[in-house]
């Protein structure tokens, strides 16, 4: 065989650079062939995507290129590396699918990332599905005006503001009229049984201290006494407090008491409580007949924002109150449904800002750590969302800190949105994250820069960017995207744009920021 002379072999090599075909294969990059004679371009334009069903596009059946993600569910946006787009809920991802073990979700992002934006975008997709979506306690009002949209039903509590009977059986007393024999007995056990615990909690509210067993024993035995005496009205704490202090000899007999005298020593500190409902400043709020039924056939959210975040002990109470009413009706559907009386739905439970319903009082964190683990039988998928892991580590009770760590790790999947990097070790041993995930989560922690052409703050670059957990999976790094009647209704610095037009004559979007 002739061998190439060395001249020949660097002559070959140097025009094979040059892009020539020597027999030699031809160097095709990403963006167009390189070398002399090749084209390159700098911009490539994403090509016009068209989304149907087999059915309308029967002629291109079965897909050449698959999507690459899941597209079951409601969907959220692009995937940023692929960029098909990802559809997921918590709700189609455990019953149609079959990817997670719990229909239940975790947003931890910094404020201003979108993580509320999540939970208004699912809960679209859900109504269209039937499903029905509950906003217990809606401390910013950030879904009052989706809630409307919707055609659903907006229930705005504070001082002032509609008002909350806790011994008011409400739908589980409706239901049980529609029912007979034992389902009827026992929706109305119960009953009896849900408005003594939530007594017993508001008690220990503005205490700020545990109630006693012997306490909660006397409150139940009273609250039935008083299920039997004809009111003409559904009974108030009013009542419940005329009841202990006239003293029947039913009650004295839990207390042990063989004295009027005894009898006063031994139920003062429960009535002392009691008074702070009935004549305190709380009054208003829990001692009148409740203003509002919910309506389960239509998205419910309960706006709070108007109970200023400084009042502590009035937003716990009233978080409690809803959280009761809520799952008490759930629980008089489910009756109904097991009855044959009322289609059987799913309901979607958001449980936004919960550092501040975790906060709130005593109860709460026992609340959600029940549906957490009981949130299958009941038939309830629910998105719990908060700012960081320490929103969860920080509370003063160490056996409340731990049943909240574990909110995150029994979630069937976790949205992570932009987090500073101190986050990534504690929330490592929570969620499994890769040096990768993490990278990308800390990236789109950056603050917004200025734009020097106009002087305005940008976006942040992680708004609207979540990487989306399902056990020890990959993450799926997704971009969020909306409609133009989905901004407006997403717009949660209102207040900052009115501002803005107050003082410039128009309305200025681009200066107000959406704040999604």
């Amino acid at each position: 065989m002739a061998r190439r002379s060395k001249r020949t072999e660097e002559e070959a090599a140097g025009l094979a650079v040059r892009g020539r075909n020597w027999g030699l294969p031809a160097r095709i990059g990403a963006r167009g062939m390189r070398g002399e004679g090749g084209g390159r371009t700098s911009y490539l334009d994403m090509p016009t995507e068209y989304r149907g069903t087999s059915k309308q596009v029967c002629g291109l059946w079965p897909f050449v290129i698959g999507a690459g993600t899941p597209m079951m569910g409601v969907p959220l946006g692009r995937n940023l590396v692929t960029g098909a787009t990802l559809c997921c809920d918590p709700i189609a991802w455990f019953e149609r699918a079959g990817l997670i073990a719990n229909p239940s979700m975790f947003t931890l992002a910094k404020p201003g990332l979108g993580k509320s934006t999540i939970n208004r975008r699912m809960m679209v997709g859900l109504d269209f599905r039937g499903t029905v979506t509950l906003v217990p306690g809606d401390t910013k009002g950030e879904y009052t005006n989706l809630t409307r949209a919707l055609g659903g039903q907006v229930i705005q509590l504070g001082r002032g503001m509609g008002s909350l009977n806790p011994l008011d059986l409400g739908e589980m007393g409706a239901a049980a009229t529609r029912l007979t024999g034992t389902a009827r007995r026992r929706l109305l056990d119960e009953a009896t049984g849900r408005r003594s615990t939530m007594v017993a909690a508001l008690v220990s509210i503005v205490r700020k201290a545990p109630i006693t067993g012997d306490e909660e024993a006397l409150l139940g035995k009273a609250i039935e006494m008083l299920d039997d005496v004809d009111l003409g009205r559904p009974a108030l704490l009013e009542d419940l407090v005329t009841l202990l202090k006239t003293g029947p000899d039913a009650l004295r007999s839990m207390v042990l008491a063989d004295s009027e005298e005894q009898y006063r020593q031994a139920v003062k500190p429960l009535l002392k409580s009691l008074m702070s409902l009935v004549e305190g400043t709380l009054a208003s709020t829990f001692n009148r007949q409740t203003s509002h039924r919910l309506s389960l056939d239509r998205p419910v959210s309960i706006d709070l924002s108007a109970i200023p975040a400084s009042e502590k002990t009035l937003e716990g109470a009233v978080l409690l109150t809803c959280w009761a009413e809520a799952f008490a009706s759930i629980e008089a559907h489910d009756r109904l449904t097991d009855a044959g009386l009322a289609p059987r739905r799913n309901f979607f439970l958001v449980l936004d800002e919960l550092w501040r319903i975790l906060r709130a009082g005593v109860g709460l964190v026992d609340r959600v750590d029940e549906l957490t683990r009981l949130n299958r039988q009941i038939g309830i998928g629910q998105s719990m969302t908060t700012h960081s892991t320490d929103d969860l580590l920080s509370l003063p009770n160490p056996e409340d800190r731990s049943k909240a760590k574990g909110f995150v790790e029994r979630s069937g999947m976790v949205f992570l949105g932009g987090l500073p990097r101190a986050e990534m070790d504690a929330l490592g041993k929570i969620v499994p994250l890769s040096s990768r995930e993490r990278e990308l989560i800390v990236e789109w922690s950056i603050p917004p820069s200025i734009d020097i052409k106009t002087g305005q703050e940008m976006p942040p670059p992680g708004r609207g960017k979540f990487l989306v957990k399902a056990g020890a999976n990959a993450g799926i790094p997704v971009q969020t995207a909306l409609t133009p009647a989905e901004i407006q209704l997403n717009d949660t610095n209102q207040k900052w744009a009115n501002r803005i037009q107050d003082e410039s004559g128009s309305l200025d979007l681009g200066k107000a920021g959406t704040g999604r």
